[in-house]
């Protein structure tokens, strides 16, 4: 992985939200890539459960100030780095005071998803692709993790299709066990359209139920983990009949290893 640039875009990393399985992963996995003499950059939404002041989060006045188009709106793009202690990697964090500025990730009090979910998910997805450009930063590898992360992809292959710094980035999207109950909003689709998403690419979010937004992520990846043992049955067989490089969750191995091993035989080589 030397001189390799891995971008690691998760919905949740530690230490800034808490130790999970994808929060755990995404960093871990960064900090694998990092001590082998790879180039990474960390991206996560700025949410308004992080503490900035622990973390020492600090706004890059050169990098915000841009508006993002999400649905025929222009909500201001608000961006903010740590760094991770003692590693010398650098976290991204995407803000913008509508989408994030709540004391909760993805649910209200009553456990009910908000209802901007899927506009959020947009916003982050656009928020890191036009970060990435404002940094010149051209990825080897864009390793997905986590639903609010899983727009990344279908943008990348077709709104951003005809950017250069992206035309060999190969795409790789992990499976959690993360499942939302229910669907994000129903003009999600519509919204995804908006941004000239192809009929084909979009229909798949006529119904935006989790298992279908990570389905619509794998169909516009080009390798995919299973990261997590209780992945659902349906997800499993629908990446493995991907016809593209599929991981199996062992839980007996090294998975840094491992993972570095997928990075350097099965997505870089194809």
């Amino acid at each position: 992985m030397k001189d390799k640039r891995v971008l690691f875009v998760s919905s949740e990393v530690t230490p800034y939200l808490p130790e999970n399985e994808m929060s755990l992963t995404s960093f871990e996995a960064a900090k694998a890539v990092h001590h082998k003499g790879g180039q990474t950059r960390i991206f996560m939404p700025r949410f308004g459960v992080i503490n900035e002041r622990r973390h020492q989060l600090h706004e890059v006045i050169r990098l915000s100030g841009m508006n993002l188009v999400i649905n025929d709106m222009d909500m201001p793009l608000i961006i903010k780095v740590a760094s991770i202690p003692k590693e010398r990697m650098q976290v991204y964090f995407i803000d913008n005071d509508e989408y994030f500025k709540r004391k909760a990730t993805f649910t209200d009090e009553d456990g009910n998803l908000f209802p901007d979910n899927d506009e959020r998910a947009i916003f982050f997805a656009k928020g890191v692709v036009e970060t990435v450009k404002k940094l010149n930063w051209a990825p080897d590898i864009i390793h997905v993790h986590g639903w609010m992360a899983a727009m990344l992809p279908v943008y990348l292959k077709e709104y951003y299709a005809n950017d250069p710094l992206f035309e060999n980035s190969k795409i790789v999207t992990s499976l959690y066990d993360n499942a939302f109950e229910g669907t994000l909003d129903n003009e999600f689709i519509n919204k995804v359209k908006f941004d000239q998403i192809s009929d084909e690419n979009a229909a798949i979010l006529e119904t935006p139920s989790y298992e279908n937004v990570m389905k619509n992520a794998i169909n516009n990846s080009d390798a995919v983990l299973i990261a997590n043992e209780n992945v659902s049955p349906d997800l499993k067989d629908f990446a493995k009949n991907s016809d593209k490089p599929v991981l199996e969750y062992n839980e007996e191995q090294d998975f840094k290893e491992t993972y570095l091993s997928f990075y350097n035989e099965k997505v870089l080589d194809n």
